[in-house]
């Protein structure tokens, strides 16, 4: 599933399991808004682990984009992260 964000997912979870939180509490506001923070939140913690996992051959720039380096990683060019 190379290419694809999990973003929207996580929002659609969280704005599911907000709502009835907020429901259960009578606040549905207040649930709706905590399900889209931690929605958000773990859509772009799953996107980051799989860019991880499967980003190990440099070909895949992903959302953020990097220079390839031939590790995955960014190869240092943007001027910064240095010791």
């Amino acid at each position: 599933m190379q290419g694809r964000s999990f973003i929207g997912v996580g929002l659609a979870i969280g704005i599911a399991v907000g709502a009835a939180i907020g429901i259960a509490m009578d606040n549905l506001a207040i649930g709706i808004g905590a399900g889209v923070a931690i929605g958000a939140g773990l859509g772009v913690a799953i996107d980051a682990s799989r860019r991880k996992a499967g980003g190990a051959s440099g070909t895949d720039s992903g959302a953020y984009g990097s220079d390839g380096g031939p590790d995955g990683s960014d190869g240092g060019g943007d001027g910064g992260g240095g010791d």
